[in-house]
C-alpha cells in the first residue's frame, strides 16, 4: 500500500479492504441505454474473445450461440432475472453477472472452463449448482442474501472466495478449499472465528463488520499476511503468536483498551487501531518492539487527544512513515 499524504484517507479505504467496503452499499449506477438487439451485437463479431454488454438494460439472456470463441462475457448492471441459454459458451473463462436481478444460481453446468464467476449484488439466497465448475479460481457473491457457506467443497482450485455483505452466521464447509489464498466474509453475522485450520495457504482473511468478540483459532494460518477484523466487539489482541508473517493487522472500531501481544509480529507494517479506547501511553510503548511498522492509526482513541500525540508516537517508534492518514515529516 503506497504512502500518500492524504488527510481524508482512512484504513478502511485500503485496496484489499475495499472488497468489504464495496459490499456496504449498492453501487449508484446511471441507467444505461437499451440495446437494439443482443443478436445484432453478436452477429457483428461472432469470433470475438471478449464481449462487453455492461449497462444496457438487458432483461433476458439469448442469441449468444454464434459466440464460438468467447472467453470473457461481461453483463454487469443489467436487468437479468434468470441465468439461461449459456450452454453453448463452453469456452468461457470469465463470466460477470454483477448487479442484476438473479434469484438462483443455475444452468452453468456446461461452462466447465470457467475460472472467474461474479454474481455479486443480486438476490441469491443459496450457493448451489456449481458442481461442474471445478476450474473456478475466483468466486464473487458479494451483497446477496446468502445464509450459509455450502455446496462449494468441489471447488478445490479456488484461490479467492468473496462472500461479503450476506447473512452468513458461521464459517463452515471450507476444509477442501486448500488452495484458497483470499477469503472475504465481511459484513455478515459471524460470531466466532472457526473452522479455518485446513486453509493453510490463506494469505488474506477479512472478517470486518461481524459479531466477533475474540481473536482465536488462527494458529494454523502461518502464511497469513493480512488480517482485517475491524468493526467487531474485540476487547483484547491475543492468539496471534503463530501468525508471524502478518504485515497488516486491522482492529479498528473494536473495544480495545490496550495494545498487547504484538511483539511476535516482527513483519508487521500496517497497524490500524483507530476508534478504540486506548488511553495509556505506557501501553502504547509496546510498539517499540515492532521495528518494521510503517503506518499506525490511533486516531479516535483517548491517547490521540494529547496535544503532543504525534511527537510522542514518533518518539516511541521513530521508524514510522505515517501516523493516521498523514505522512511523518
Amino acid at each position: 500500500m503506497a504512502d500518500t499524504d492524504n488527510s481524508d484517507e482512512t484504513p478502511e479505504m485500503s485496496v484489499v479492504a475495499s472488497n468489504c467496503e464495496k459490499a456496504s452499499a449498492h453501487p449508484n449506477v446511471i441507467p444505461g441505454e437499451k440495446l437494439a438487439s443482443i443478436e445484432e451485437i453478436v452477429q457483428n463479431d461472432p469470433e470475438c474473445y471478449e464481449l462487453d454488454l455492461n449497462h444496457h438494460r438487458i432483461d433476458k439472456l439469448e442469441h449468444l450461440e454464434p459466440l464460438k470463441n468467447i472467453e470473457r462475457l461481461y453483463l454487469r448492471w443489467n436487468l437479468i432475472k434468470k441465468i439461461e441459454n449459456l450452454h453453448t459458451l463452453t469456452t468461457l473463462v470469465e463470466l460477470e453477472l454483477y448487479d442484476n436481478q438473479l434469484t438462483k444460481i443455475e444452468n452453468l453446468d456446461a461452462l466447465v472452463n470457467l475460472e472467474i464467476l461474479d454474481i455479486s449484488f443480486n438476490r441469491l439466497t443459496k450457493i448451489e449448482n456449481l458442481e461442474k465448475l471445478t476450474k473456478l479460481e475466483k468466486l464473487f457473491l458479494v451483497a446477496n442474501k446468502i445464509t450459509q457457506i455450502e455446496n462449494i467443497e468441489m471447488l478445490t482450485n479456488l484461490t479467492m472466495l468473496e462472500l461479503g455483505d450476506n447473512k452468513i452466521k458461521r464459517i463452515e464447509n471450507l476444509d477442501s478449499l486448500v488452495n484458497l489464498r483470499q477469503l472475504f466474509l465481511g459484513k455478515n453475522k459471524i460470531a466466532k472465528i472457526e473452522n479455518l485450520d485446513k486453509l493453510t495457504n490463506l494469505e488474506i482473511l477479512s472478517l470486518q463488520a461481524n459479531r466477533i468478540v475474540k481473536i482465536e483459532n488462527l494458529d494454523k494460518l502461518s502464511n497469513l499476511s493480512e488480517l482485517y477484523l475491524s468493526e467487531n466487539g474485540i476487547e483484547k489482541i491475543e492468539n496471534l503468536d503463530a501468525n508471524t508473517q502478518l504485515d497488516t493487522l486491522d482492529l479498528a472500531k473494536n473495544r480495545l483498551k490496550t495494545i498487547d501481544n504484538i511483539s511476535c509480529l516482527q513483519q508487521l507494517e500496517e497497524l490500524w487501531l483507530n476508534d478504540n479506547a486506548i488511553d495509556d501511553w505506557k501501553n502504547v510503548e509496546n510498539l517499540k518492539e515492532n521495528k518494521s511498522l510503517k503506518t499506525v492509526y490511533l486516531e479516535h482513541n483517548p491517547v490521540a487527544k494529547d496535544v503532543m500525540y504525534r511527537p510522542k508516537l514518533k518518539d516511541i517508534a521513530p521508524w514510522l512513515q505515517k501516523i493516521d492518514a498523514t505522512l511523518c515529516r
